[in-house]
């Protein structure tokens, strides 16, 4: 299966900063077995679109196709400035603007209605690991993240919550084995036609641990945070996820 290395800009960034990054990206190897996006923050889109040659997505998307729902945007918005991958259920949309598993759903339902590919995002906080209910939140919250959602296209993303811009990350035993749970909790779900989704790992990605995690059998890729805003180190990210999938 082709790898996947998504870049999570969050709120960082600038245009000059989007000038920069392009300038070096196009003088880096291109990589044939791993699809790059880059979700940069909503302003910078276009900027993205018209400066590199890498797949565009966006950090979040509305449920809603159109009305008076101010400061959302709607996933067929997206869709016309050129998004093709749209991220929902982040752990900081979660936890920061309340969203359940039902409206992850909903918003994945609207992506994959606007004709983008929904990256659902699932994982347990260090009190969750710590009493041994990771194995069990994890699977509840993707079955209510993923409930009425196509198998295609479809990504999940596994990150946990006490590995994200903690420095802390999972060592590659932890995501390969969570990733196992996510692969068997999706397989009771789609049964067959769960063998095309990619799972993909989301925690203090770097290039220094990324080689031990993308030789794991269940691991397709990452969703990457802080180590995406400079070209070369998301490259080099990138390389590993393109290696591991040979």
């Amino acid at each position: 299966m082709k790898g996947l290395v998504i870049a999570n800009w969050k709120m960082n960034a600038s245009l000059e900063a989007v000038r920069v990054f392009a300038e070096k990206w196009q003088h880096l190897p291109a990589l044939t077995n791993v699809d790059t996006v880059i979700c940069p923050p909503g302003p910078y889109l276009q900027a993205v679109k018209s400066a590199m040659a890498v797949e565009l997505g966006a950090q979040d998307a509305s449920a809603h196709v159109a009305g008076a729902y101010t400061g959302e945007v709607s996933a067929e918005m997206l869709r016309e400035l050129g998004c093709q991958w749209a991220i929902v259920g982040h752990s900081e949309r979660r936890a920061y603007h309340g969203e359940s598993s039902r409206a992850v759903a909903e918003k994945a339902m609207a992506v994959m209605s606007a004709g983008l590919c929904p990256v659902v995002c699932v994982g347990e906080t260090l009190v969750d690991r710590d009493q041994g209910r990771h194995e069990e939140v994890v699977a509840e919250q993707l079955k209510a993240s993923i409930a009425g959602v196509s198998p295609e296209p479809l990504v999940v993303a596994y990150e946990p919550v006490w590995a994200i811009g903690t420095g802390v990350t999972a060592t590659a035993e932890q995501a390969d084995g969570m990733h196992g749970v996510i692969r068997a909790c999706l397989n009771q779900v789609y049964g067959s036609e769960s063998f095309g989704i990619r799972v993909i790992y989301g925690g203090s990605v770097k290039p220094e641990n990324a080689g031990e995690l993308f030789v794991c059998e269940n691991i397709d890729g990452a969703l990457v945070g802080g180590a995406s805003l400079e070209a070369e180190s998301f490259w080099k990210i990138a390389q590993a996820a393109n290696a591991g999938s040979q």
